[in-house]
């Protein structure tokens, strides 16, 4: 990111590592506790409302708060990583991550377990840009190097997948608190796995940290997803609303000004003039987007509306992971025959059709759009997400490889955390005026006992239960308006998956497919810097010293 340009890329050849692919075991480990903890939660939310009494506002907090802190500190971690050591990094990392399972485990109060999952964003910030910035440089060879994204790429969205899963296993023999247990053991195999196998790298002209940069991004994110996540509870439009929103684009602007007018910025704003760089993310970010939002509202719908037990409801979303490990290797394929532009095209295509069966046909009674669009959506997701990050790596040499790491994984939780936020709040302001409107058929309520129905779905089932025979025709009442909210919400998330393949296919650069594609493999800077899109028009190039990393045999 400094400003002198030299060709060296990522998808330049170095020496490897001859333990790599141990390594990227203990990589996928750490790497998968971090992607598992995004939506493991959800399926604990019906007993997080029935224990904890949690408002709709605070399960959002409770999802959202671990993706704002992890999205908000990426930057920042990936440069710590840079400067320092990766590999103490992403020790400190598992450590941190250990801590916040415990105290969001012993957790009594929905307050306790908010700032418990904060602190698990922090370890997972540390953890997830070291494991790619760690592997782009143990992995030498750029066909090896791009299997080894592909699997990191497969580890990160099955993860998010395997969450409501591993989630609702747990969840049939114990309480809400296992789901965070449960990585207490994962953890400290991986710390034991990074501790004897991960070696020690940094940049050796890393820039000066930027505390301001960083402090300024993370306000920036937090305020924008506070606004989005209480806008249903004030309103749209109301003052405090409106005034939230401001203040976050007014940081947002700040932070953008601060970052271009520094030497050596923590993120190079100029990086986004290189098209591969700023399509890949666009696309990623909303991929994202669609992924957590749609798995927000599933969750829900999967329990309290088709009633489904926490098992059954984790292995309703088995397809979404089913077809993330069919599309990688479909993507992989793709991309090699036809180009990253192809491939992440057509991906995200499959992906928005994924979302948009979800939307037309769910109905509350059948499981069977769910599962087709849930399919779908792995499936387009997998094929676009390994050629989508190997170009906005391939962006930087592999000194930098923990800020491109940041910057790559920055888009994809800030695309999480709006989703859940914007999605979440669009379907519980939808249910919020359908029940309002339904309500009027009960005119025996009390108060407390609407303000309690038009909170959430959950909420309401719950309520409903002391409300004697109404209670019955008010869940019924209250499924169907999830429902209905569940239809306007999830056809915004296809519209915008829709968006990244229009972006994606106007702005990526056209690529040749794979040398290897036509049976010729030449030396293995060729043809890295072919597959990685190096030497395309409009690519960027930065300063990094020559790889000088040797490895022990």
């Amino acid at each position: 990111m400094h400003g002198r340009p030299n060709t060296q890329s990522i998808g330049d050849t170095h020496a490897s590592h001859p333990n790599r692919w141990r390594i990227l075991g203990v990589l996928v480990l750490a790497l998968l506790v971090t992607s598992i903890d995004h939506t493991i939660i959800n399926v604990a939310m019906p007993r997080l409302v029935g224990d904890l009494g949690a408002s709709s506002a605070q399960l959002q907090w409770i999802v959202a708060s671990y993706t704002i802190v992890f999205a908000g500190l990426l930057l920042t971690a990936g440069s710590v990583g840079d400067r320092f050591s990766r590999r103490h990094a992403l020790l400190a990392g598992l450590l941190t991550f250990l801590g916040g399972s415990v105290v969001a485990a012993t957790a009594g109060s929905t307050t306790a377990l908010i700032v418990g999952r904060c602190v698990m964003g922090v370890g997972g910030a540390l953890i997830m840009p070291t494991t790619l910035s760690i592997l782009v440089n143990v992995f030498g060879d750029p066909r090896e190097r791009a299997k080894a994204i592909a699997g990191w790429t497969a580890a990160s969205g099955a993860g998010i997948a395997l969450g409501p899963i591993v989630g609702g296993a747990l969840m049939r023999s114990f309480s809400w608190s296992s789901v965070f247990w449960i990585n207490v053991p994962l953890l400290v195999a991986a710390f034991i796995g990074a501790l004897h196998l991960v070696p020690d790298s940094r940049d050796p002209h890393a820039t000066r940290l930027d505390p301001i940069g960083a402090g300024l991004s993370i306000a920036a994110i937090s305020t924008l997803v506070y606004a989005i996540i209480q806008a249903p509870e004030h309103g749209w439009t109301s003052t405090s609303s409106v005034v939230n929103f401001a203040i976050g684009a007014a940081l947002a602007v700040v932070f953008v000004g601060w970052e271009m007018r520094r030497d050596d910025p923590m993120l190079d704003m100029t990086l986004f003039r290189n098209r591969s760089f700023s399509a890949g993310s666009i696309a990623l970010a909303l991929l994202f987007f669609a992924m957590a939002g749609t798995v927000f509202l599933q969750a829900q719908y999967l329990q309290f509306v088709l009633e489904y037990t926490p098992l059954a409801a984790g292995f309703a979303l088995v397809p979404a992971a089913i077809g993330m490990l069919l599309g990688t290797g479909a993507g992989a394929h793709l991309a090699e025959m036809h180009g990253g532009r192809i491939a992440v095209t057509a991906g995200t295509l499959i992906a928005a059709a994924g979302v948009a069966v979800q939307a037309a046909f769910v109905d509350g009674g059948s499981y069977v759009p769910t599962g087709v669009g849930l399919l779908l959506f792995g499936l387009g997701a997998g094929i676009a997400m390994p050629p989508a990050t190997e170009m906005i790596m391939a962006t930087l040499p592999p000194a930098r490889a923990g800020v491109g790491s940041a910057v790559n994984d920055t888009v994809r939780e800030f695309g999480g955390a709006l989703g859940v936020a914007v999605i979440g709040s669009i379907a519980a302001t939808r249910y919020a005026t359908s029940m309002r409107s339904e309500l009027d058929r009960f005119p025996n309520l009390t108060g407390t006992d609407r303000s309690m129905l038009v909170d959430n779905v959950g909420a309401a089932i719950h309520t409903g239960r002391s409300l004697g025979a109404q209670g019955a025709d008010i869940a019924a009442v209250a499924r169907a308006a999830f429902v209905d909210s569940m239809h306007s919400s999830l056809w915004i998330a296809a519209g915008l998956a829709v968006c990244a393949a229009a972006v994606t296919f106007t702005q990526l650069p056209r690529q040749a497919a794979n040398h290897a594609a036509h049976g010729g493999h030449g030396n293995h800077s060729s043809h890295g810097a072919v597959a990685h899109g190096h030497h395309l028009p409009n690519v960027a190039t930065f300063e990094a010293a020559p790889s000088t990393e040797v490895w022990p045999s």
